[in-house]
């Protein structure tokens, strides 16, 4: 049945590129003096010169725009259009985390304070990536404390340009599955300041082969994986990963409950036994957390403003946790970890690999200890009100407000999670050593030694200033 569907569709599009040639025509002879890299782009790929399901212009673009005067009224693709072909791709990218990146990028509180150049319609900064989420979804912000609901194309409607999507990685007007496919086309998002994937991958054995055996990866019949490779098995457009780009998950039911029964403040304990009841149950595969990485992940949550100071949850507990899906609960982070792990199997052993996994396990838990340091450092601060609380801020210290803090302490913790942090773990699991300990670890150490040096000496001035 699907292939007769299938080739009821071809059949349908095989009669509407006929019906459209001559509008067709008309928009290659003019675009030829106009923009003629766009023709020779698209003529040079399938779409464009596939002989079986020959596309034109008006495919994707619609025929309303006839002339020089009118082109306002050319129509921009979405997945949705590419959907009429690749149905199983769009519903999996839909399925996934790039679909949910725009999303993600406005929970962010620091967002709200930048120039729209930088993060709404001058794709010069955050947006410039982001856009490859989809524009329009309702969370936690609007009210909506439940699953994510879309306007249906209200905020898209606002942006000419950037609803592509899919044109992230198959860019214009080739549309190419061979790009795609290379490492390169992820390197224009994952690199840089919080996450150089990229340059982790080029520095690691596995992207030294790739480079030296002329570019082949692993799906091509090389002896390298690419990003595509494990990021992407089997041509899957989910993109998921367990620990996720944060290298968060959520505190289980029963890591929560081991604490509250070695805390001595009834207080506490109360607040943490509440908080048990909203968390899913059950135990995370290789490293589970014990009572010291309970804490120190229930206290990044709090940095996070994801977590109040009394350990419950807040509004950007659902916009981040839930809705944004930053941090995984133990079934969907095993069901993604053994998905990742099957993929090094088909070169590694498994004892080998299942090593791999848990020490890289042991960075994250090492770098949360010590971040989880500086961050109830600062939160010291606050409490014998040496630092009050920026007006219009609901939560600090916050590092969500990225470089919008206003203490050096505060941005050098901003700069411990988004960028020392950041590094020492995505090292560890891309098998880059250099960028794990020189990049990550060890000015991750030197921050937090800043840190703990700097909120004492500010306790000494303030006890001081009191004496006199």
């Amino acid at each position: 049945m699907r292939r007769i569907l299938t080739l009821f569709g071809a059949l349908l599009l095989l009669a509407g590129v006929a019906l459209a040639k001559t509008s067709n025509s008309e928009c290659v002879q003019c675009h030829q003096d106009v923009t003629p890299g766009t023709v020779h782009q698209f003529h040079g790929g399938k779409m464009g010169n596939n002989a079986y399901l020959p596309l034109d212009c008006t495919n994707c673009h619609g025929a309303a725009h006839t002339n020089e005067n009118d082109f306002d009224k050319a129509t921009f693709p979405t997945p949705d259009t590419c959907a009429g072909c690749h149905a199983d791709k769009v519903q999996e990218f839909r399925a996934g985390k790039h679909e949910l990146a725009w999303y993600a990028m406005k929970t962010q509180s620091a967002w709200h304070a930048q120039p729209a150049a930088i993060v709404k319609q001058g794709y010069k900064g955050c947006s410039g990536c982001h856009k490859i989420g989809r524009k329009g979804y309702i969370g936690a912000e609007a009210g909506n404390l439940g699953p994510l609901k879309w306007d249906g194309g209200k905020e898209m409607s606002q942006y000419r340009y950037g609803n592509a999507q899919c044109d992230a990685c198959h860019t214009r007007h080739s549309f190419s599955k061979k790009e795609a496919q290379d490492p390169r086309a992820c390197s224009n998002c994952h690199m840089g300041f919080d996450h150089p994937q990229w340059e982790m991958y080029m520095s690691s054995k596995h992207g030294i082969i790739w480079d030296h055996d002329g570019n082949v990866g692993w799906d091509q019949g090389g002896r390298a994986p690419t990003c595509q490779t494990c990021h992407m098995p089997g041509g899957n457009h989910n993109v998921e990963t367990a620990w996720g780009f944060l290298g968060l998950r959520i505190p289980t039911k029963e890591n929560v409950e081991k604490l509250a029964d070695q805390v001595g403040d009834e207080n506490l304990k109360q607040n943490l036994l509440k908080l048990a009841k909203l968390l899913p149950s059950g135990h995370y595969v290789d490293l589970d957390d014990d009572v010291e990485w309970t804490l120190d992940r229930a206290t990044i949550l709090q940095a996070n403003e994801i977590l109040d100071e009394n350990f419950q949850p807040t509004e950007r507990f659902y916009e981040i946790v839930l809705q944004a899906r930053a941090a995984k609960g133990p079934e969907k982070f095993n069901e993604l970890r053994l998905k990742m792990k099957s993929v090094c199997y088909q070169c590694h052993s498994k004892p080998y690999v299942d090593d791999f996994f848990i020490n890289a396990d042991k960075v994250v838990k090492l770098a949360d200890h010590e971040f989880a340091k500086a961050i109830r450092a600062v939160q010291s601060l606050y409490k014998e009100g040496i630092l009050k609380k920026p007006e219009g801020w609901k939560w600090a210290p916050s590092v969500a407000q990225y470089y919008e803090n206003r203490t050096p302490v505060e941005l050098d913790l901003y700069l411990i999670y988004m960028e020392y942090r950041q590094r020492a773990f995505q090292g560890a699991f891309h098998v880059s050593n250099d960028y794990m300990h020189w990049y990550g670890w060890a000015p991750l150490k030197e921050h937090v030694n800043r840190i703990l040096y700097e909120v004492e000496k500010m306790k000494e001035e303030h006890r001081k200033k009191a004496g006199q």
